[in-house]
């Protein structure tokens, strides 16, 4: 229990849930999670099937739990028909919680809006009778670029309603990312608004997506669907572009659900990967739901009379499952929020809490840092000064938080009274994979804890060979699970290669994620990715990507290199070396087209990818055999001294230029 620091071993402190909690809390005890990872392992067909009984309402009950018949593609629940929509909503209604608050929607400028259970089916059946009149339906593809609002949790759940596949693109995105994503999906209709409002500036939405549209690909866009947010300018195509308001005047505010497959495509969702190219994971409905649900019910021990606060935007996956999915399927009532945590000012977040006394609050460690940050520099915004006797269950999510971090927040936010739940899970999984049980695990600051009941992680080493506990090796999972990624879109090659490896014989999810158990308590933590992919606050972005993207810049950039280097703030930088068509720039020139260079890598991916540090030589280190040498570009990123050897190097005059980032 002590925290004391002993040469290099250091023995975190655990955090066991307080009594009260654990009474009540939807497992209680680590007996009961014992219990149920035992009934997992003993048969688990049998669990996951009891379990999509009773959290999913069927239309057409299912009669085999699981096919494995053509793995790795495995298949769920793959005679059961449903529906999403219905499942968040109509039940809701008909089990007498139409006049409960599904939505509180908080605006950039402060607005609250609330919507009930009734209301937001009313809204989402006309909105789906809207697209069916346009002539969307089952198994076509609609890209959704909007804000976080009503609006955009209510048109996801249209899609769902009417079998349609969404595909939410982050509104962060620019102009060639939704392009790509477009071209990718083959969609045929853009749902889009105006403009978004964060920290009290319009941002434009409709006209990236008109630029997207003219930059070839898109061919397949029928309509362009815009919602009003706050009467920005736009340009309207004729024939193409309609206004929301216009497509739904008029619509019954009842829709029959489309019943669909298990296995019917929810949504796809795009990430990084190691190559340039995003991958557009594949979600189904109903082992999908399932383990929404089941997670939010589980991990954030969602009662009747909670207010669930998840941060996230829905262009993330987390989005989709603990704000459009998850909580509306067990009737809860949450918050959606538009702006972001530091408008007006860094006490935002605490505002809401107390406003709203919201019970359940899930954020990102980056947010978390940059908020450590500001209390420590005025008590104004410090948690302290506001009432948040509310919470009682913290959650963090997206990227591993660091124990100190974990300790501010424990102690400050949550009052030393709240569990947090540190969750592993990836956009490819759907929901929680490795996290602790509010009421039942102890707590260890840093440390995702133990996987979710039903879950089989295992750390193995390159050739798939499990390693003891203590020491490092490569995260995966070694049976299916419901809320898997069923396939990258259009690509089922890559998605064997991604992550069903031949390494491992083709019969474990590969992460992607290195991590280690501790030798005691068989803790997992987390410890970076073993590929070429960065987390910038949460945000997965591969170093191909901004590479291609620096190149793209054809007159100035001859060769890019990307690599990830810790950050106080955001987890991870990015930090590009740049090789250019002409001598490498010092002093204020170097300055001026490392400015120039972010802009570009801005507008092609979009502003979360700019590069914190550019770095400038006449080229980069390479072996004989003209592999960059990245292991040496990370060192350099960090300052560190260099003690690998460099007598290989064509140019070990290279390291002075390198070691002045810009």
């Amino acid at each position: 229990m002590s925290d004391t620091t002993t040469g290099a071993v250091t023995e975190a402190r655990v955090y066991l849930p307080a009594e009260d909690f654990v009474k009540n809390a939807a497992i209680a005890g680590m007996p009961a999670y014992e219990a149920l990872c035992k009934e997992a392992a003993d048969d688990y067909e049998g669990y996951w099937g009891r379990l999509a009984k009773e959290l999913i309402t069927w239309q057409t009950p299912f009669t085999q739990v699981l096919d494995e018949s053509n793995a790795p593609f495995f298949k769920w629940f793959a005679d059961g028909k449903l529906n999403a929509s219905y499942n968040c909503l109509d039940r809701n209604v008909e089990r007498g919680l139409g006049d409960k608050t599904a939505i509180i929607f908080e605006a950039d400028g402060g607005e609250v809006t609330k919507i009930t259970y009734s209301e937001l089916l009313a809204k989402v059946s006309q909105m789906a009778n809207g697209l069916k009149s346009i002539g969307i339906g089952k198994g076509d593809r609609v890209v959704i670029y909007i804000s976080m609002s009503i609006d955009g949790v209510a048109a996801m759940q249209a899609c769902a309603r009417i079998g349609a596949i969404h595909s939410v693109v982050f509104g962060g995105f620019s102009a060639q990312s939704l392009r790509d994503r477009i071209e990718d999906t083959g969609a045929k209709a853009v749902i889009t608004a105006d403009c978004q409002v964060r920290g009290g500036k319009k941002l434009p939405l409709k006209s990236i997506v008109d630029e997207a549209l003219t930059l070839g690909g898109c061919e397949k866009i029928e309509k362009v669907l815009v919602i009003n947010r706050a009467d920005a300018p736009v340009t309207m195509t004729e024939g193409r572009d309609v206004w929301m308001s216009d497509v739904i005047a008029g619509q019954s505010t009842t829709c029959e659900p489309e019943w669909v497959e298990a296995e019917h495509p929810l949504f796809l969702l795009y990430t990084s990967g190691s190559t340039g190219k995003p991958k557009g994971v594949q979600h189904s409905t109903g082992g999908y739901l399932l383990h929404a649900a089941l997670t939010t019910k589980w991990t954030f021990d969602l009662k009747d009379n909670d207010v669930f606060w998840c941060t996230a935007d829905i262009g993330w996956v987390t989005g989709h499952s603990y704000i459009t999915y998850g909580p509306l399927a067990l009737g809860g009532t949450e918050i959606v929020f538009e702006g972001v945590p530091t408008y007006p000012d860094a006490g935002r977040f605490w505002k809401m809490i107390q406003d709203h006394k919201v019970t359940i609050f899930y954020t990102a460690p980056t947010a978390i840092r940059s908020l450590i940050k500001a209390a420590e520099a005025s008590d104004a915004v410090h948690p302290k000064s506001y009432d948040l006797s509310s919470l009682r269950l913290l959650g963090s999510v997206g990227e591993p938080i660091n124990p100190a971090a974990w300790e501010w927040y424990y102690k400050h936010v949550g009052g030393s009274r709240c569990p947090i739940v540190d969750t592993f899970w990836q956009t490819e999984t759907g929901g929680h994979m490795i996290t602790p049980m509010p009421g039942a695990t102890p707590m260890v600051p840093g440390s995702c804890t133990l996987p979710f009941p039903g879950i089989q992680a295992a750390i193995v080493d390159e050739t798939g060979k499990d390693v003891p506990n203590g020491q490092g090796g490569i995260l995966v999972v070694k049976k299916p699970w419901p809320s898997m990624i069923r396939n990258i879109w259009g690509d089922p090659e890559r998605f064997i290669k991604s992550y069903y490896p031949a390494d491992f014989q083709g019969k474990y999810y590969l992460a992607g994620d290195g991590a280690i158990r501790d030798e005691k308590t068989g803790y997992f933590t987390i410890t970076g990715r073993i590929d070429d992919v960065l987390n910038v606050s949460g945000h997965r972005m591969g170093t191909m990507e901004i590479e291609s993207a620096l190149v793209s810049c054809t007159e100035l950039v001859a060769e890019a290199a990307v690599v990830g280097r810790p950050d106080d703030t955001t987890g991870e930088a990015v930090c590009a070396f740049v090789v250019l068509k002409r001598p490498a720039p010092t002093g204020d020139e170097a300055k001026a087209i490392a400015k120039q260079l972010r802009d570009h890598v801005g507008k092609e991916i979009g502003p979360i990818a700019k590069p914190k540090d550019i770095r400038f030589g006449d080229n980069l280190p390479k072996t004989r055999s003209g592999k960059i040498m990245r292991r040496l570009l990370r060192s350099i990123a960090k300052n560190e001294a260099i003690t690998q050897d460099t007598s290989t190097l064509e140019n070990p005059a290279i390291l002075d230029q390198l070691g002045q980032a810009y």
